[in-house]
């Protein structure tokens, strides 16, 4: 298990001390860490992760509620899933370096598991419902919303998890609401069963960006980030 300096960091990146020590090295636990040491399944963080899914819920619908006055059930729900996906999660979770403090079994962490959305999202989730038992329903309040603040705040103005393709329309409609964008593929190279498409974007008939991918979707999203990252 971790070294009490590991632990000693991760108080301070989650604002949170823990009282019981077990409850945090659970809480960081992937079952592959504690099925490869013959651990006992109330040894890895699922359990914990059941604990903090619901609460993290509830916590982040409760703000959402407080911060939108007016908006609709389905809005509601909508922004709430934006900031609860895995892919929030685990960006939280990556942001605050949770991946280096994690257990993994030989093969996850060979496989890259610390930086795995799943995993991170999962432990996470862990970490939120160990919080909970250590130290009550409000320290897990306190840390949600310390944690996921930002996400919070961009999922209310439904700004939170846009793709590059509706980032870059968003962004070129707010000059000009004519403007053209066309995505055209250039290139398509593999066998069938592993091909690489390479598209370009056009914008009023100019390239602005190209990306390759193994489909059509995620080329395009590649060439929607170039066209971002050179400022179009």
């Amino acid at each position: 298990m971790a070294q009490a300096v590991d632990l000693e960091k991760l108080y301070g990146l989650i604002g949170y001390r823990f009282k019981n020590e077990k409850l945090v090295k659970t809480a960081l636990t992937h079952s592959s860490y504690a099925s490869e040491h013959k651990l006992g399944y109330e040894r890895n963080n699922e359990r914990l992760e059941f604990i903090g899914d619901a609460y993290v819920d509830a916590v982040v619908g409760a703000k959402l509620f407080e911060i939108m006055g007016s908006a609709h059930e389905g809005v509601l729900s909508r922004c709430r899933a934006d900031v609860v996906c895995e892919d929030s999660l685990a960006g939280t979770a990556s942001e605050m370096g949770l991946g280096e403090f994690l257990y993994l079994g030989k093969g996850e962490e060979a496989s890259g598991g610390r930086n795995k959305a799943s995993i991170l999202a999962d432990a996470f989730e862990a970490l939120v419902g160990a919080i909970i038992l250590d130290g009550g329903y409000e320290a897990g309040r306190r840390i949600i919303l310390s944690l996921l603040g930002d996400r919070i705040v961009l999922g209310a103005q439904g700004k939170l998890n846009k793709d590059f393709k509706t980032r870059l329309q968003e962004k070129l409609q707010e000059a000009d609401h004519n403007v053209r964008i066309e995505y055209c593929m250039v290139a398509e190279s593999g066998p069938d069963h592993n091909k690489t498409f390479t598209i370009e974007v056009e914008i009023n008939g100019k390239t602005a960006g190209r990306g390759t991918g193994q489909s059509k979707a995620k080329a395009e999203q590649a060439a929607a980030e170039d066209a971002l990252s050179k400022g179009v």
